[in-house]
């Protein structure tokens, strides 16, 4: 590597299974206006990720093509507030798997004190995502439940921990009965395990559900419309079960209930520098105050992403995967 390349992680082929991803020297990328130039100490690694390596998923209009939607590191060049040598994570559309990374500097967060570079990697796309979906388009309030299903997922373990900050109740599934209890001990105040059963009667027992957080999908959209208070809302994030629903709209009618979802990664950029400043605003004193902490599984050295993205295909973790970036 020279100062104008750099190591990055590359998709033989285009795309793949996990054994495609593998290192390259690509030139370093050069920040422009109101972007930071940020040396990568580590990587988190996402479901997003997997679908734009097997080629379901690519990125938005300039960005990069290479993977990684956050990182935290070290300013080389600042911009705005930022200066050469602040601790940041930061979201963004792609490139993330590298040692060096363009960020716009609004979309980047301060590192949390007392996190290191890979808890704070494991933060913004989970935050992000959880913000977004469960409190803004989801209206979650203090004294309502949710449900979270995948409640392990580094999705689930961050809408658990910010969902408790916020006043509310957890209800988790989770497949087995060591993911259960591991939500269950992270905050959950019901958590199910779905390989033995289905959670209706545990939701309906709480008092139903007022909002859902469903990256499974159609597999659960019956039973969690049953569960669905009047005036619930359901938000999808992905359809691992599933991606077509039948739905009942005289049912749908009848609880007044909202089905909803979104995506982050094609959002304008203006709409995501709006939501970080949100998130610095109302999530981070959640994580000074102890209440939301990163929960990373397991780390990998970058060149070694293959292994990390079989490792999450495996779908064994508790919270994140994280790349280390020397």
């Amino acid at each position: 590597m020279t100062e104008t390349t750099m190591t990055a992680i590359a998709i033989r082929d285009g795309k793949g299974d996990a054994q495609a991803l593998h290192p390259v020297q690509v030139p370093r990328p050069v920040a422009g206006d109101g972007q930071l130039l940020v040396r990568v100490r580590a990587a988190g690694v996402n479901r997003p990720d997997l679908l734009q390596r097997q080629g379901h998923y690519p990125p938005p209009p300039g960005a990069p093509e290479t993977l990684g939607l956050e990182v935290a590191g070290e300013v080389v060049q600042g911009s705005g507030r930022w200066q050469a040598g602040d601790r940041v994570c930061a979201l963004l559309g792609g490139g993330g798997y590298a040692q060096y990374a363009v960020v716009d500097a609004r979309h980047a967060l301060p590192i949390p004190e007392g996190d290191d570079f890979i808890q704070a990697a494991a933060l913004p796309e989970t935050a992000f995502t959880v913000f977004v979906n469960v409190f803004e388009h989801g209206q979650l309030k203090a004294g309502e439940r949710l449900l979270v299903h995948g409640a392990t997922s580094g999705i689930g373990v961050m809408a658990i921990q910010m969902a408790k900050a916020a006043g509310a109740q957890v209800i988790a599934t989770a497949r087995g009965a060591d993911k259960a209890a591991q939500a269950r001990a992270l905050g959950a105040d019901v958590s199910v395990d779905t390989s033995a059963g289905s959670f209706v009667e545990a939701a309906k027992a709480a008092g139903g559900v007022d909002v859902s957080l469903d990256m499974v999908g159609a597999s659960v959209f019956a039973d969690t419309l049953q569960v669905l208070n009047p005036r619930g809302r359901i938000v999808y994030i992905a359809a691992l079960g599933g991606g077509t629903l039948e739905v009942p709209v005289f049912e749908l009618m009848r609880r007044q209930a909202v089905l909803t979802g979104s995506t982050l990664r094609p959002r304008h950029a203006d709409e995501k520098a709006r939501i970080a400043a949100e998130i610095e605003r109302r999530v981070w004193p959640w994580i000074a105050s102890g209440q939301v902490k990163a929960q990373v599984d397991k780390t990998f050295p970058l060149d070694q992403a293959a292994a990390a993205h079989a490792y999450l295909e495996a779908g064994q973790h508790l919270g994140k995967v994280v790349l280390t970036v020397d």
